[in-house]
């Protein structure tokens, strides 16, 4: 704490653009540099691809600063607690949030959109401090309570969008703070916390203004990225089916199957004892398809069917051989009109009905 407290302590001198820097780098603050570094580029690159990593991270940093800042700046029941246990009791509580944050999906968007206006509401500050300096500290408070509170709302509504733009947004910041850190010792970190402050304005360097052009150019450079490489073809709403809900699924399907066979055994079973049946249709019955989720459905009434809807064979070719012998006893009648015997269809005797109007004639 001492060495980042020296750091900033030179920040806030003064740095003139023809005075070199002394880079007197130490072990603690350089290594935890390039650990964020590390992470920056993640989360800048691979951010959206590790949706459930960015989400515990984010309730983690949250947690950790909120917790850390009122333990280490207020008294905790009458006492001052070191900068180690006010670490420990930051660590604890930000896991706890990290953790609510990546189960609760709804909370972890709201904080990723709630980091991304806080974000676009410090760059606001920086940009508007070259034309109005604000005289109180509600306005840049108010700028950004409410840019992460829009962000926020709109990172719930349209979340694969406002995810990417979040991690690029919050990764290149990461890594223009190293980059700052290993250039000018804090400088830009430091011109950015009197903004916050609405401490009177100092001019900075000219290369100070180039690393803060950093910003935006790898801002933009890991939407392109994320948008066209990484992210493509990845959806944070799948939904990883673990080992015995595949085994519940298949044992539903498997059981659907059951029954759509032990229909089909019923109905063959139907068929071979009722034969006439078999006439009805010519169509097989249609059978429903498998159903791919669970679900209720009603199903239709059956129709009944009576053994006097349909006509039995036997029946049908006895009716068709009775309409070929009217036919033919029809046209026989025609062609001899002399003959007066009349065709018994019962008995098939020739028997005269009348008496012929001319001579006998012998048969």
């Amino acid at each position: 704490m001492t060495s980042t407290s020296k750091l900033l302590g030179l920040a806030e001198m003064g740095l003139k653009c023809d005075q070199e820097i002394e880079r007197r780098y130490e072990i603690v603050p350089s290594v935890v540099c390039s650990m964020c570094c590390l992470f920056g580029i993640i989360y800048c690159f691979f951010g959206y691809r590790c949706f459930k990593a960015v989400l515990f991270l984010t309730g983690l940093m949250f947690g950790s600063v909120v917790i850390f800042m009122l333990c280490y700046k207020e008294r905790v029941m009458d006492t001052q607690l070191s900068v180690e246990a006010s670490v420990g009791i930051g660590l604890g509580i930000g896991t706890l949030c990290g953790l609510v944050t990546m189960l609760v999906r709804s909370v972890g968007l709201f904080m990723v959109g709630l980091l991304l206006g806080l974000l676009v509401g410090v760059a606001s500050l920086v940009v508007m401090e070259e034309f109005y300096h604000p005289k109180t500290v509600w306005v840049p408070l108010g700028i950004l309570l409410g840019s992460g509170t829009l962000f926020a709302v709109l990172t719930l509504q349209w979340q694969r969008c406002f995810v990417t733009l979040s991690t690029a947004t919050f990764g290149s910041a990461i890594i223009t703070v190293t980059v700052d850190y290993f250039i000018e010792l804090f400088a830009l970190v430091h011109y950015i916390y009197e903004r916050l402050r609405v401490a009177p304005k100092r001019p900075v360097c000219w290369f100070t203004w180039v690393i803060l052009g950093v910003w935006p150019v790898l801002a933009l450079l890991g939407v392109l990225i994320q948008w066209k490489v990484t992210a493509e073809g990845f959806s944070h709403t799948e939904v990883v089916l673990s080992r015995q809900q595949r085994r519940v699924q298949l044992m539903r399907i498997r059981q659907r199957e059951d029954r759509l066979k032990k229909r089909r055994r019923t109905r063959r079973r139907r068929n071979a004892s009722h034969p006439h049946h078999q006439t009805q249709s010519s169509q097989p019955p249609k059978v429903p398809p498998p159903q791919t989720e669970p679900g209720y459905h009603r199903k239709s009434n059956p129709k009944r069917r009576f053994d006097g809807d349909v006509l039995s064979p036997s029946y049908i070719r006895s009716f068709r051989d009775r309409q070929t012998d009217r036919r033919a006893y029809s046209h026989s009648r025609m062609m001899s009109r002399t003959r007066m015997g009349e065709l018994d269809y019962d008995c098939g005797s020739q028997v005269p009905l009348t008496a012929p109007g001319g001579p006998p004639v012998r048969i």
